[in-house]
C-alpha cells in the first residue's frame, strides 16, 4: 500500500510537525509512504530521525511557493477586516497542480494535511479528488470545512453556506466572499472519496456540523508521537543537561512564538500574580520558558525565569518538559496540541483550559487540571493545586500521564488507526468501480 502525505511545511508549526510524524509512523509500521512538503524553510531544523529511518520527502517547491503565498495574501486583502486577521482566513486560489506528479500517480492512497498558504487551492484540492483515488484529508483546524477561515470561534455560519461573515471581512453580506469560498468547496468536494479526519473529537463534532460535510463520514484519530524520544529523564540531569542551575518547582510556558496572541501568554502572567500571592514560599517557584520571544516580553514576571530561546532539537525539547514540575498552557484556541502530549509522555502534568481538545488530554486532577475557559483565576488555582499536592500523588499524576500517552498517542497506535482507515476505503473504492 503506497501512501503519499501532503504539507506545507515540515516542521514549522505543530500541524506540520504532526504530520511528519504521521509519515515516520507510518514507515515504522511497514507501509510505503511518501512526505512531498510545499514550501522547506530555513527555520525547520527539527530532525526527527535518529538514523534508524531516512525521510523519503519529494520537495515541490518550484521558486514559486513565496509568490504563491503572496498572492493569496494579495487576493484576502481588500476583504479582511482589518491586519490582525490577515492570517486567520485563506481564499484557497493559488496551488500548485499536483495531479500528475509521480508520487501522486504512485500512491494508491493521498492524504492532505494543512495545505493552504498556497501549496494547494480549492481547485487544486478537487483535482486531486477527481483521480478516484481515495483522499483522506487529517484537519489539524476548520479551514476544510468553513468559507476560508481557520478558526472561526463562537461564529457557526459555516453550518449552513458561510456568508455575513462578521468576524473576518469588513463588508460581509450572504455573497460575500466567504460564501463564494463554501461554493467553490462544495464544488470541488463533490468528485471523488473523501475521508476527512479530525485530529480530535471536539474538532471531529464541529466538522460533522458543517454543510460542506453533510455527505460525507467524518472519523477522529490523534496526531501520534514517538514515546521513545519523548519520555522521562530525572529532574535533575534533565536540568543539568539544558543548564538550567535550579533546585526550586519550575512552570514551563512553551511556544513557537512566546507572544503568539492566541497562545495565552497575558493570562498566564496575570494567573502567576495570582499564584505568587497565593504561595507560602514564592522563591520555591520559578519559571522555565522556551519559544521565539524577548527579554521585553518576559520583563516583570513575578518568578525567577530560565529562558531557553526557541528550541528545535528534539531531545532538548524533551529535556525541557522532564526538567519542569507542571506545564502550563492557556492557549485561547487549540486542537490536539502537540506540547500537551509530549510534555504528558515525559511524565509531566499540564494545567490548559477547557478549550478545543485540550480536555480530551488532560484528565482533571488526575493527569493534571483543566481550568475554566479564559479564568486566570482558576489557571492560577490549577497550578497551586498541581505544586501542593504530596510527592506520592504527584508521582502517581506523572505517571498516569505518561501512560495516558502510550494508550492513545503512541505511533504503533495511531499507525494502526490510519491502517484500518485506508484499507477500509481502498475497500469502497473497489466496490464503487
Amino acid at each position: 500500500m503506497k501512501i503519499v502525505l501532503l504539507s506545507t511545511y515540515q516542521a514549522f508549526g505543530g500541524a506540520a510537525v504532526a504530520a511528519s510524524r504521521l509519515h515516520r509512523a507510518l514507515l515504522k509500521s511497514g507501509m510505503d509512504s511518501t512526505l512531498l512538503i510545499g514550501t522547506p524553510r530555513r527555520q525547520e531544523r527539527w530532525q526527527p530521525e535518529t538514523g534508524a529511518i531516512s525521510l523519503t520527502d519529494s520537495l515541490l517547491t518550484d521558486g514559486l511557493s513565496l509568490g504563491r503565498f503572496v498572492g493569496e495574501r494579495l487576493v484576502f486583502l481588500p476583504y479582511e477586516k482589518d491586519p490582525s486577521v490577515r492570517f486567520q482566513f485563506s481564499p484557497g486560489v493559488f496551488g500548485t497542480g499536483l495531479s500528475h506528479h509521480q508520487s501522486i500517480e504512485a500512491a494508491d492512497v493521498i492524504h492532505l494535511h494543512w495545505t493552504t498558504f498556497g501549496m494547494l487551492s480549492v481547485a487544486g484540492i478537487g483535482e486531486l479528488l477527481r483521480l478516484g483515488k481515495p483522499v483522506v484529508w487529517t484537519m489539524h483546524d476548520m479551514w476544510a470545512f468553513t468559507g476560508g477561515c481557520h478558526h472561526s470561534g463562537t461564529c457557526e455560519r459555516y453550518q449552513q453556506q458561510c456568508g455575513d461573515c462578521e468576524p473576518f471581512l469588513k463588508q460581509p453580506g450572504p455573497n460575500d466572499l466567504s460564501h463564494r469560498v463554501w461554493q467553490r468547496k462544495r464544488q470541488a468536494y463533490n468528485h471523488g472519496l473523501l475521508a476527512p479526519v479530525a485530529c480530535s473529537e471536539w474538532l471531529a463534532n464541529r466538522a460533522r456540523k458543517s454543510s460542506l460535510f453533510d455527505r460525507l463520514s467524518v472519523s477522529a484519530i490523534p496526531n501520534p508521537l514517538d514515546t521513545d524520544q519523548f519520555a522521562p529523564t530525572d529532574k535533575t540531569l534533565a536540568r543539568q543537561e539544558l543548564g538550567v542551575q535550579s533546585d526550586k518547582r519550575l512552570l514551563l510556558f512553551a511556544a513557537a512564538k512566546i507572544g503568539a496572541s492566541g497562545k495565552g501568554f497575558a493570562y498566564f502572567r496575570e494567573a502567576l500574580t495570582h499564584l505568587h500571592a497565593r504561595l507560602p514560599d514564592p522563591t520555591a517557584v520559578e519559571l522555565l520558558i522556551f519559544g521565539i520571544g524577548n527579554a521585553g516580553q518576559l520583563r516583570d514576571l513575578p518568578f525567577r525565569v530560565h529562558f531557553l530561546g526557541p528550541l528545535s532539537d528534539v531531545r532538548q525539547i524533551s529535556l525541557a518538559y522532564s526538567a519542569a514540575d507542571l506545564f502550563v498552557i492557556p492557549s485561547l484556541f487549540e486542537n490536539l496540541p502537540n506540547t500537551i502530549m509530549e510534555s504528558m509522555a515525559c511524565g509531566t502534568p499540564v494545567v490548559g483550559f477547557e478549550i478545543g481538545g485540550i480536555p480530551e488530554m488532560i484528565r482533571h486532577k488526575q493527569t493534571g487540571y483543566i481550568a475554566q475557559y479564559q479564568s486566570v483565576e482558576d489557571l492560577a488555582a490549577g497550578l497551586f493545586w498541581v505544586l501542593d499536592q504530596p510527592v506520592e500523588t504527584y508521582d502517581r499524576m506523572a505517571q498516569a500521564a505518561r501512560q495516558f500517552v502510550l494508550d492513545h498517542y503512541d505511533e504503533s497506535v495511531v499507525a494502526t488507526c490510519y491502517r484500518a482507515l485506508y484499507e477500509e476505503l481502498l475497500h469502497q473504492n473497489t466496490s464503487r468501480e
